[in-house]
């Protein structure tokens, strides 16, 4: 039996760097959680301690971890409300899995600089992204009113009033009422006023934002 210490102290290390950011993960209610994490993590970390007891043909199994990574992710990634989602999660996945396979290598400098790196993207990150958000924002809008000549037209210059960049994406008549979908972009403040006024109008019939 050729198991030697470093490969049990390689396996231990991949399960903690890949549960320590699953539980970042887990308590952010994410697809790719806890147990997740360490499976990536681990299973990574035994694809490349594998690949170097083969020899060469171990090779193609350390680079075809990156292509399974890949389609693992694709799956974690969807569409909601015409946003796509899980693309943070997915990423980790990918990441978390390269740094399996530098446990994996004995390559512990740079696994842990890696893990460090990782785990402040996702923890010291988050709110400096809602501060960028702040600036500028995209948000889908939704305005059912009754139908006259140019309503839409009337609604997207008040978009602009209220300096929002909107983009009309499709409309809809529906007997007397017409529906307009927009993807607007702007400052959350921008919205926030654009929001207030639309809840108040008293010619929209329904309105999602």
């Amino acid at each position: 039996m050729d198991f030697v210490i470093e490969d049990i102290i390689s396996l231990t290390a991949a399960l903690v760097i890949g549960g320590l950011i699953g539980a970042e993960r887990e308590y952010h209610g994410k697809s790719a959680g806890f147990r997740t994490m360490i499976m990536i993590c681990v299973g990574s970390a035994l694809f490349t301690l594998i690949s170097g007891r083969i020899g060469n043909s171990g090779d193609r199994i350390a680079a075809n971890i990156v292509n399974g990574i890949g389609f693992l992710g694709a799956g974690i990634i969807f569409r909601e409300d015409n946003r796509v989602k899980g693309l943070t999660t997915a990423a980790t996945v990918w990441a978390v899995s390269a740094l399996g396979m530098c446990v994996g290598s004995g390559h512990y400098d740079i696994a842990i600089t890696g893990f460090v790196l990782i785990m402040c993207s996702l923890l010291l990150l988050t709110g400096l992204t809602k501060q960028i958000q702040k600036f500028n924002q995209t948000r889908d809008y939704k305005i059912v009113t009754q139908f006259r000549n140019r309503t839409l037209d009337e609604y997207e210059t008040f978009f602009e009033t209220c300096n929002l960049s909107p983009t009309l994406r499709h409309q809809q008549r529906i007997g007397t009422e017409i529906a307009g979908h927009w993807r607007v972009h702007g400052a959350v403040k921008n919205h926030e006023k654009c929001i207030k006024h639309l809840l108040n109008d008293p010619e929209v019939k329904e309105f999602t934002f």
